[in-house]
């Protein structure tokens, strides 16, 4: 038996090796955490080792002193409200932290995957991300927990999680409109097929209901979260007759966007138009006029997801669900509805 592992009665070291046409040394190296096999091997004999019970009992090499925070892109004052969230809790606990990108927009890749056994964190937190079963089970094979912040679906059972009520945050923000008498209001959310976009979304068409108004289906958009996507989408709501008199984003960077559309449409803030946020990042409070916005509780979430890290765990049971709540912040960005 090879230092390390539990190798499961129904099969033997070298048998895994013969089913999957490799030496019983590369196993070795597959189980031991060794860099020098291919990928594809290593995923083959993996497979293999899950579907015939191998487990190892203690994790090697040593464990680093690092929580791993990773994301699909890292450029926005967004992230960085949860960068600081993770550093306080991981500073807390002795740990340094490390970013990296996941090289894919909702998954970790498989060099992701390979670089986190080499660096060995203490524990790996996701932003927006999924994880495939075989990645799941890598990472629990090599005992390195992992929570996600916003999964980007329905959380696994078995996943910890962290998020925010995006549901009520978008019935805040639309109610807020539609209480000031706006009867178009528009919606730039984001990613189709993002779970907190769809919640978001969700409120909005909730609160338009309640409102008994119809929800123009011309007045939804999906963009990115990003200035440029909030720019586009306002650019072509704002253009010509029938234009919405308020604008709910599925984020602060959006509104901005959409704050620069109204200013080269040449309609004025709140005047003649009405923009409501979401995140309540920093930058908020100091765009012209001040953005009313939805409060997501960014660092406290990335604060959660880090605790749950260093929390005790125990197998077999349902992984943890944490839900934060969040309010709308009302700044100068929103008037009653213009007459007409």
């Amino acid at each position: 038996m090879q230092e390390g592992v539990e190798v499961g009665a129904r099969i033997t070291l070298a048998e895994v090796a013969t089913e999957a046409g490799v030496s019983p040394s590369t196993v070795s190296k597959v189980l031991n955490g060794r860099s020098d096999v291919s990928n594809r091997t290593r995923a083959r004999v993996e497979r293999l080792l899950t579907l015939h019970g191998y487990r190892r009992r203690t994790p090697s090499p040593p464990r680093s002193q690092l929580v791993e925070l990773v994301f699909h892109e890292l450029d926005s004052v967004w992230a960085m409200e949860l960068v600081r969230g993770v550093e306080a809790v991981a500073r807390a606990n002795r740990a340094d932290v490390v970013l990296t990108r996941s090289g894919t927009r909702h998954a970790p890749g498989p060099d992701w995957i390979e670089g986190v056994l080499r660096r060995r964190p203490r524990g790996v937190v996701l932003v927006f991300s999924s994880l495939p079963a075989e990645v799941k089970h890598r990472l629990r094979s090599w005992n390195i927990p992992f929570v996600i912040v916003d999964p980007t679906g329905a959380p696994d059972p078995d996943v910890p999680s962290v998020g925010s009520a995006n549901w009520a945050g978008g019935l805040a923000a639309t109610r807020h409109l539609t209480g000031h008498g706006h009867r178009r209001v528009a919606i730039v959310t984001g990613f189709e097929d993002m779970l907190c976009s769809l919640a978001r979304l969700d409120g909005y068409r909730s609160a338009m209901a309640m409102a008994g108004l119809p929800a123009d289906p011309r007045l939804v958009r999906h963009g990115d979260y990003s200035v440029r996507s909030g720019f586009e989408h306002g650019m072509d709501l704002l253009a010509g007759p029938g234009r919405p008199t308020a604008v709910f984003a599925g984020s602060d960077l959006q509104a901005l966007g959409v704050l620069e559309a109204a200013r080269v449409r040449e309609l004025r803030v709140p005047q003649d138009l009405s923009v409501v946020g979401y995140d309540d990042v920093p930058l908020a409070q100091w765009s012209s006029p001040p953005l009313t916005t939805v409060h997501q509780p960014l660092r406290h979430m990335a604060e959660e997801a880090t605790r749950m890290l260093f929390g005790p765990r125990t197998p077999g049971r349902a992984a943890r669900r944490i839900e934060l709540a969040t309010r709308l912040v009302v700044r100068q960005s929103t008037a009653a509805s213009p007459p007409g």
